[in-house]
């Protein structure tokens, strides 16, 4: 009897940890600490002193309490998608461990907690562009531009480049040109990279009857795309150099990562192979978060 009893208590345990493992891969934390770096560098370039460290912790963690919000609504109006695709179909609201119900009041709860943090102990513009982030991706872009055109990464991408202006704007309570420019170069960066792994995923959004680039314009479309904003990306990475908002150690750095990244986009475009997309994709992640840690150690450098 007792031996039953602790195989009940075991196999509850380890319900209980897969519940938790679901919500919690439903916050997409890789793409959530990504965001936060994002927002840290913000954070940083904003002043020439020490952080306010109720700001700097109060910052982060209403930031990121409002991404995580949004990747689980992403979950859930994606769900007929997710179910089509090789890379999403695991996922816990399609696999049946979350119920819809169950995932809405996940992300209304650290929605509105992730907000509250921001009103009560940063500032009100940091709260409100952070809503209004969350709700350009999670409602104007998923549930609308996703399946409307194929420029909807483009479209779509503002909300996604907010981050490091959401850092600028917790300690300085301000809009500065600055974090615009951060804003501009996160903006610019996304095409290539999300269009990079829409090119290796392309048979699963035809699948889906996702309209994606590569699905309405062809493969090798896509392919001269990303290499044309790997160009403007390149430009543009410069301004913070050009502008006097960064020095001569992000200048060097920042261009070895834009010749790399050229190359893998040349490769794509004129010596491609089965796996030169994915390897371009996993690349742009390597350089969007060591172009903002050089910004982070110029900065202080």
């Amino acid at each position: 009897m007792q031996k039953v009893l602790n195989t009940t208590h075991a196999n509850t345990r380890r319900t209980q940890a897969a519940k938790w493992r679901d919500y919690y891969e439903m916050t997409k934390p890789k793409v959530v600490l990504m965001l936060l770096l994002t927002v840290l560098v913000g954070m940083c370039l904003s002043v020439d002193t020490w952080l306010d460290w109720q700001k700097l912790i109060a910052g982060l963690m209403g930031v990121g309490l409002l991404s995580a919000s949004a990747a689980v609504i992403n979950h859930v109006v994606d769900h007929q998608i997710d179910a089509k695709m090789a890379r999403t179909y695991h996922r816990p609201i399609v696999n049946g461990r979350v119920t819809h119900k169950q995932a809405i009041v996940f992300a209304a709860s650290i929605g509105l907690l992730g907000y509250m943090v921001l009103e009560l102990w940063v500032n009100r513009l940091t709260a409100l562009l952070t809503l209004a982030s969350m709700v350009g991706y999670a409602f104007i872009y998923t549930m609308y531009l996703k399946r409307a055109t194929p420029q909807n990464i483009v479209i779509g991408g503002l909300a996604g480049a907010a981050p490091p202006l959401l850092g600028w704007t917790a300690m300085t309570g301000e809009l500065h040109p600055n974090a615009l420019l951060l804003v501009l170069i996160i903006f610019t960066w996304t095409p290539p990279h999300f269009w990079a792994l829409a090119v290796h995923r392309v048979k699963d959004y035809e699948k889906a009857g996702v309209p994606m680039l590569p699905v309405t314009h062809g493969v090798e479309f896509t392919k001269t795309s990303i290499f044309l904003y790997t160009i403007l990306l390149f430009v543009v990475c410069l301004l913070p150099y050009l502008v006097g908002m960064s020095g001569i150690i992000y200048l060097l750095g920042v261009s070895v990562l834009n010749s790399v990244f050229f190359y893998y986009a040349w490769k794509l475009k004129f010596s491609s192979t089965n796996k030169t997309a994915m390897a371009t994709f996993k690349f742009s992640i390597v350089h969007l978060m060591l172009l903002f840690v050089l910004l982070l150690i110029d900065h202080y450098v």
